[in-house]
């Protein structure tokens, strides 16, 4: 339809046609306005549209005077011309580049799993051939003690002195690249005969460590994880106790440890609520249930069930079903459990039969019944012959919970004739070893069968170096190989390494796949391990932390345009193919919406449970051009103090040779160029592309300083002229003596070249057609002034080619001269088609960066569909187009009854578009006794749009501010229960050990093992005060 007013408004007629549809709107970006206040008001004045054109066009034609003048563009454009004869056009064949990024990774990977294997097969070789001695004596190196100096300045026992040196491999921890040290939890006894015989036997380890790093110099931790307790690290470090003096930290724990150690499993907790659990049986009982969940991962599944004389599901929305044991759904189990009460009778029978019938629908791997209770008074033999006789196909662990043992007998009869093990928590001392008895018993059919499946995990933080780094482990069990133990399926522990997910995707660089093309990595469950919208972060006052579900983060969450999740299903099933999506994407903080046409690559990586995803954009992302110059050519213009490159980039492999890391990506590429360090690993594509750009885009340096050294000098205002190319490079000239921001400093990410993403002022100029000048308002700068009093408000941005963008940046202190004209009661905006708002005048100066509709709810009103965002409607021109972002993960703050914790919810972002085939329309607003009048006009040759309204006709009652801020989406409680229910594709892995004729099931638990001795639980309660003392 037209462009006009509302009916009724008496305005001036638009003349600008038809509009386009919503498929046809292309992507502006935000709104930048310049205003001021003329003197006097005169009412009811209409604003000549003809004029406000004529305006345009010269602020058009000044604009780009400035732009070319201080951008240089025209320089570049001159250079390209010369060398277009020697420019190839290469097409990247993105199936061809996925198999080339999946097989890097591949052999990466590879690697890590070779040196887990070699740690494995000596661990074993070691314990066949040590026999166990009760009264060793062993001294070794207690991770918690080393380099500790008692009162008399000597060093403590088990902390003998211990060379610790910074290493940048290793975070810049200090630590020993020579030998390995051993931590030990503090409630597990240093100098038990299990723990020191464990200790001893595994000393064989360190030559194995060293070699491997030696062999695969990208190693980070490797590691072995006891299955008593004890946990041997190298290289070795210093261990922080937390703030109490504790060393908490049990391997036993890690998901990487209970991933290796059992097979995928269902497991139903069953927990006794009646009225004789009350008081601290409870809350033994709660501990027990958290204790177990935190056994659990994302390839299991679980439920919990509660019972007095009914039975009752913690959470009634899991009735009858098996839920994925991801973080999510533990820690939520745990909020309910928490508010669990006692009451009335305890009848477990039914129970029972109900967790049956639910393991009767779940897999055919792992199954248990885990019942905690203070008592059975009966064997309910009848169930067992009814639901799990004679297969016993689900194994009964039991935990009784008090003092008393009158129906001992009962518990234990459960779980020996169930393949299962019983075990007496009488204190909270007793829960964490009782509870991981269950591990060993699981485990036992793999052990017989020594069959060494290795693990991948999901992602998590790293505990060890206490950073804030994704990493993914790979681990493999370590058996008894000892003939007489075999029957026992004795599991020894736990061998593995930590790989950093960001080295792995150091494996797709980011010049290959262009300004919007990326490269991501999941799980067989569909979890994000590395994907450029995770964001597993978020801000707790000044400090960073992860957020709660960081690792649980589904690929259908931030790919949400695969509403069909066809993409999702076909990389969880471990498929290879491609498929293409018209996707709304976003930049600068979910606040600039881009429409782009992807094509997704996929393909399985081999030997993991990870699939490898490949992103590239339609038009700058299917193409590459490469020049040819000479390596002296391109070395002499390299080194210009001008030109930078993307430090986080991979032009030369650094972190093979320990003598390498010493340098910088630039230093080690000039070297390699130069033939100094001919062993380096570089990319030679890159590197011949960085050559050429450095050599094409030279000029600039001297332009820029002949424009600094001009008689006429500077014009006042502008601050930095820079470029960027597609191989990383940055070409950056102060033009004025003194800067007082972040921007494009190693503070300011969003605009550099990272390993995530290109600068944003890179991503944004590679949608505007090329030779047109860009501008736009930095959102993180809105409304702060620097030292100077100037607030920076636009950079000018210009595409000379598919992979070189020139830019500079403007101030308020240009005042461009077709504004001194005689109009009265007015406001002149100059706006731009992204949302942020810039006026001149000191009572509107807060209003720099904000979003128009903010600030003028009711010219936004009508220049949309609706005066709702989140919706188009018919009435209006469709000058913004609105996007939602779905499905987007942040944190609010959830209020439980007794706690504050952290939940994901959905977030909806609203975006708006600039329909560019629009160039002109006005209309007059009724505002009760008032009329506001506007005339909004296009500015030729960029992306800004002129808007002049009326000043003296306040529409702020009648016509409320449009707010560009994201939105929580609220469920009742119905769809909550879907959502939290519904069950995606998941793959979960192949091997799977439930079962082996020798396994000795008699050895299910009794008084021997009961809980722990009195003797340990003094021993650990020293150790902790005394650790308290020495730190």
């Amino acid at each position: 339809m037209g462009l006009g007013p509302r009916a009724g408004s008496g305005g001036v007629k638009n003349r600008m046609g038809q509009r386009r549809t919503p498929a046809q709107l292309r992507p502006g970006l935000w709104i930048l306005c310049f205003g001021w206040f003329c003197s006097t008001a005169y009412a009811q004045m209409k604003i000549p549209p003809e004029t406000v054109q004529v305006w345009a066009n010269k602020l058009s034609v000044q604009l780009r005077e400035v732009s070319t003048t201080y951008s240089g563009a025209h320089i570049l454009q001159k250079k390209l011309k010369d060398v277009e004869s020697s420019i190839k056009i290469v097409e990247i064949d993105g199936r061809e580049q996925l198999r080339d990024y999946a097989d890097d990774i591949e052999r990466m990977l590879g690697s890590k799993m070779k040196s887990v294997k070699r740690l494995a097969e000596s661990a074993e070789d070691a314990d066949l051939y040590h026999d166990f001695n009760k009264s060793l004596q062993f001294d070794y190196y207690n991770s918690m003690l080393v380099n500790t100096i008692d009162d008399d300045g000597n060093f403590v026992e088990l902390g003998g002195e211990f060379p610790l040196e910074e290493n940048e491999h290793f975070n810049n921890l200090p630590v020993n690249t020579i030998q390995s040290d051993v931590q030990v939890p503090t409630n597990v006894y240093n100098k038990d005969p299990n723990i020191l015989n464990g200790i001893y036997m595994s000393e064989a380890l360190n030559d194995v460590f060293i070699n491997n790093f030696q062999k695969d110099p990208t190693l980070t931790w490797q590691y072995f994880g006891s299955s008593t307790g004890f946990f041997r690290i190298y290289p070795g470090i210093k261990w922080t106790p937390d703030s109490n003096g504790v060393a908490a930290f049990d391997c036993r724990n890690r998901n990487w440890y209970i991933q290796a150690a059992t097979s995928p499993k269902d497991i139903i907790i069953v927990v006794d609520i009646s009225g004789s659990m009350k008081g601290l049986k409870m809350t033994i009982a709660k501990h027990t249930i958290n204790t177990i969940l935190d056994t659990l991962g994302e390839n299991d599944f679980v439920n919990v069930i509660a019972y007095t004389d009914y039975v009752r599901y913690v959470e009634p929305c899991f009735k009858g079903t098996l839920v994925q044991a991801d973080l999510d759904n533990r820690e939520h189990f745990k909020v309910l459990v928490d508010e669990l009460h006692v009451k009335g009778e305890g009848k477990v029978a039914k129970a029972m039969k109900e967790s049956f019938k639910i393991l009767n629908e779940g897999s055919l791997c792992n199954q248990a019944i885990m019942l905690i209770t203070d008592g059975a008074m009966e064997d309910f033999k009848d169930v067992f012959e009814e639901f799990n006789w004679p297969d016993r196909r689900v194994r009964l662990f039991t935990y009784l919970i008090g003092r008393e043992m009158t129906f001992a007998e009962n518990t234990k009869w459960i779980a020996c004739n169930n393949k299962g093990y019983y075990t007496h928590i009488s204190t909270l001392a007793d829960v964490q070893e009782n509870v991981m008895e269950y591990l060993h018993v699981l485990s036992r059919p793999m052990v017989i069968n020594h069959n060494h499946d290795i693990i991948w995990t999901e992602a998590y933080m790293d505990t060890v170096a206490q950073s804030l780094l994704l990493m993914t482990s790979v681990a493999m069990p370590v058996f008894s190989k000892k003939k007489e133990t075999l029957s026992h399926g004795i599991l020894l522990g736990v061998v593995g390494s930590d790989i950093p997910l960001q080295e792995v995707m150091k494996m797709a660089p980011r010049y290959r796949l262009g300004p919007h093309g990326y490269a991501f990595l999941i799980t067989n469950n569909g979890y994000i391990l590395a994907h450029p919208d995770l964001r597993p972060l978020y801000k707790d006052g000044k400090q960073l932390k992860p957020k709660p579900n960081y690792n649980s983060v589904d690929l259908s969450e931030v790919e949400w345009e695969d509403i069909d999740e066809t993409l999702r299903t076909a990389m969880v099933k471990g498929e290879t193919g491609a498929l293409t999506l018209d996707v709304r994407a976003s930049v600068d903080k979910s606040k600039r919406p881009l429409f782009l046409t992807n094509d997704y690559y996929y393909t399985t990586i081999n030997d993991t449970p990870f699939s490898f995803g490949m992103v590239l954009t339609r038009g700058h992302g299917q193409l590459m051009f490469i020049g040819k110059v000479s390596v002296e050519e391109g070395l002499h213009d390299l080194t210009s103090p001008d030109l930078s490159i993307a430090s986080e980039w991979t032009y030369c492999e650094t972190d093979i040779d320990p003598h390498h890391r010493k340098y910088t990506q630039l230093q080690a590429m000039i070297r390699y160029l130069q033939g100094k360090e001919p062993d380096l690993e570089c990319d030679e594509v890159l590197l011949r592309q960085t050559l050429f750009d450095a050599v094409l885009t030279a000029p600039l340096e001297a332009y820029w300083q002949a424009v600094m050294l001009n008689a006429s000098g500077v014009e006042e205002g502008v601050e930095t002229a820079f470029l960027g190319t597609r191989s990383g490079i940055l070409r950056l000239t102060s033009l004025i003596f003194r800067l007082h921001r972040k921007f494009l400093t190693l503070a300011d990410k969003e605009n550099l070249f990272t390993v995530d993403h290109f600068p944003l002022w890179y991503r944004m100029a590679a949608e505007n057609p090329p030779g047109r000048f860009l501008y736009y308002m930095p959102v993180e700068e809105q409304g702060v002034k620097d030292k100077t009093g100037t607030v920076p408000i636009t950079r000018v941005i210009v595409i000379i080619s598919d992979s070189i963008i020139s830019d500079f940046t403007l101030t308020d202190s240009i005042s461009p001269t077709p504004f001194s004209l005689t109009l009265k009661s007015c406001t002149f905006l100059w706006s731009y088609s992204s949302g942020m708002t810039k006026v001149l005048t000191m009572p509107l100066s807060m209003q720099v960066g904000r979003f128009f509709g903010a600030v003028d709810g009711s010219v936004m009103g009508y220049v949309t569909p609706s005066s709702s965002p989140l919706c188009i409607g018919n009435k209006m021109f469709r000058f913004f187009e609105t996007m939602s972002l779905m499905w987007t993960l942040s944190l609010l703050a959830h209020k439980a009854k007794k706690s504050e914790a952290l939940q994901p919810c959905d977030t909806e972002y609203p975006g708006f578009m600039l329909d560019f085939s629009i160039r002109e329309t006005n209309s007059l607003i009724k505002c009760g006794r008032c009329q506001k009048m506007f005339v909004v006009q296009a500015i030729p040759e960029s992306n800004l749009v002129l808007m002049v309204v009326q000043a003296d006709c306040d529409c702020s009652r009648q016509y409320p501010a449009i707010p560009l801020e994201p939105k929580e989406i609220k469920y009742n409680a119905s769809v909550k229960c879907n959502r939290m229910k519904s069950q995606k594709v998941r793959r979960r892995p192949k091997s799977c050990h439930a079962y082996h004729p020798k396994e000795n099931a008699k050895d299910c638990g009794g008084a021997s093992e009961i809980s722990l001795s009195l003797a340990l639980f003094l021993a650990s309660l020293f150790t902790s005060l005394a650790l308290r003392r020495w730190t």
